[in-house]
């Protein structure tokens, strides 16, 4: 099998194995690691249509993690996707409204990036040991909403690691709020920032940079990496189930072999839907990705004019995990649109800090053509939201609502009517109180815990153990701070708290 080697989207590092990779998160140089080449899959999708989630990740993820051991790789694998995940298929395809619905929550915290963080800590240890570490490996990471959660119930209790969480205080719904101050472990600490995602990010990406902290870490023997979708650990796994989703509407009859799908993607950090492109680079039949903004459509822009341009309002919407205006996994399509100009992708990225924008060459905008987007405000996606329930039944949330606009006002301008999947990136009971609102008409006055049942009794599954387990739990993280001081938060808690 071909070894696969990463560099730095930035060229300013060398070559580096999958498991090096993955440990760093972030290379040294700033940038985001990304394999020299995509391998193409070795599989027929025939031969792969009837096996389950664990087989297709192995298959999918052997090629890109070529320095893992079959052995390591599936022991990765076996303990991700087990019990935690509330149903045998891990993730569902749901067929509604004549779009098929990939449903990515049924994990631990009930969000998508369940799929990929279950398998995170594992790939991270088993890296550790290959590449002869023995420091204690820290998460740095910050969150919109969702990784927060699924990264501490991953590296929770984890031997040889800590986590650190930021969120934005006051940008985050409240049963994401309360998934995360109630989460235990004694090596997890969560702290709320004053200020939005794009903060607490870059705040996190500036700590990586520090190399005077790094070197006051490993003297204490310790060393920072990522479990944000700037790891290629997580981006890897997410590809899997694009493949598994083709694999299951191949096996339904719902298309031919090797017939061309499209894929319709709720985005904030641009890391889902590009593992959706890297699944079409190595060979799944794949047509158009659509990519869809909630009302901060800086990536919308950017696909209409080639100009990223983080200087406007944030906007706080009811799709919290998408308010983002710095899509930090822009930077590898950047990356490969302009060939892998390391150079070129460290001018943009330096513009983009200093000025707040960039533009692309015409060359690099023909380049990204396969990526449509299009965006979906407050009133359209809970138009959305209800129109779907109102004709099927069917309960998507907020960030989904978002896509499923997207992907309508897509078919009805284009009259594409290739089979379409959509990703459903969380469950409706994560964002309970706005679902409920969309579908009857105004926000209803109930606590969480009661529209969560009311939901119930309109027809959306059985309540997640997810939600069950925070109804009482105690809060066990009440740590904030100015997003300007997430530094010394972080020193307080590795060299002056409970470690």
């Amino acid at each position: 099998m071909e070894v696969i080697k990463y560099k730095s989207t930035r060229g300013g590092q060398e070559v580096v194995d999958a498991s090096y990779a993955i440990l760093k998160g972030l290379a040294d140089d700033g940038g985001l690691y990304m394999p020299e080449k995509f391998p193409k899959f070795d599989f027929k999708f025939k031969e792969l249509m009837h096996k389950g989630y664990k087989e297709t990740a192995y298959e999918v993820m052997k090629l890109l993690l070529s320095d893992y051991t079959k052995e390591e790789l599936m022991n990765c694998i076996e303990k991700a996707y087990d019990d935690k995940f509330d149903t045998k298929e891990i993730a569902p395809l749901v067929k509604a409204d004549g779009a098929y619905f990939l449903e990515l929550f049924h994990g631990d915290t009930i969000a998508f990036k369940d799929m990929a963080l279950s398998i995170l800590p594992h790939l991270l240890t088993t890296a550790a040991k290959k590449n002869g570490i023995k420091n204690k490996i820290v998460i740095l990471t910050a969150t919109s909403g969702d990784t927060g959660k699924a990264a501490m119930s991953g590296f929770c209790d984890v031997e040889g690691t800590g986590i650190i969480v930021f969120y934005p205080k006051d940008g985050v719904s409240n049963v994401q709020r309360l998934q995360m101050v109630t989460q235990k472990g004694d090596n997890t600490d969560v702290v709320a920032i004053h200020g939005n995602f794009d903060d607490a990010q870059s705040g996190v990406k500036k700590i990586f940079a520090d190399k005077e902290f790094a070197k006051k870490l490993e003297e204490s023997g310790i060393q920072l990496s990522s479990a944000n979708s700037i790891n290629i650990g997580r981006l890897v796994p997410q590809i899997a189930y694009y493949v598994y989703a083709y694999l299951k509407l191949l096996a339904n009859g719902d298309i031919d072999d090797n017939e061309k799908i499209d894929v319709c993607v709720p985005t904030g950090n641009f890391g889902n839907i590009l593992a959706a492109y890297i699944a079409k680079q190595m060979g799944l039949p794949v047509n158009k990705l659509i990519c869809a903004s909630n009302e901060n459509k800086v990536l919308f822009d950017f696909f209409e004019n080639g100009v990223y341009d983080r200087n406007r309002k944030f906007i706080l919407t009811s799709s919290p995990s998408m308010d983002i205006l710095i899509s930090s996994n822009l930077e590898r399509l950047i990356y490969l649109s302009c060939g892998c100009d390391g150079e070129y992708v460290k001018k943009l990225m330096q513009e983009l800090a200093k000025g707040g924008k960039y533009t692309v060459t015409p060359a690099m905008k023909d380049f990204m053509k396969d990526f449509v987007g299009g965006y979906a405000d407050e009133k359209k996606n809970f138009a959305g939201i209800k129109s779907l329930y109102d004709s099927t039944g069917y309960i998507i949330d907020t960030h989904t609502g978002v896509a499923y606009s997207v992907y309508q006002d897509y078919k009805n301008a284009t009259k594409d009517m290739t089979a379409t999947v959509i990703a459903s990136t969380a469950s409706p009971y994560k964002f309970a109180d706005s679902v409920l609102e969309a579908i009857l008409g105004e926000k209803q006055k109930m606590g969480d815990f009661e529209v969560i049942d009311k939901l119930h009794e309109m027809g959306a599954p059985d309540i997640p153990r997810a939600i069950l387990e925070i109804k009482d739990a105690p809060v066990r993280h009440t740590r904030e701070c100015d997003s300007a001081d997430m530094q010394k938060e972080v020193e307080d808690i590795l060299f002056n708290n409970r470690r």
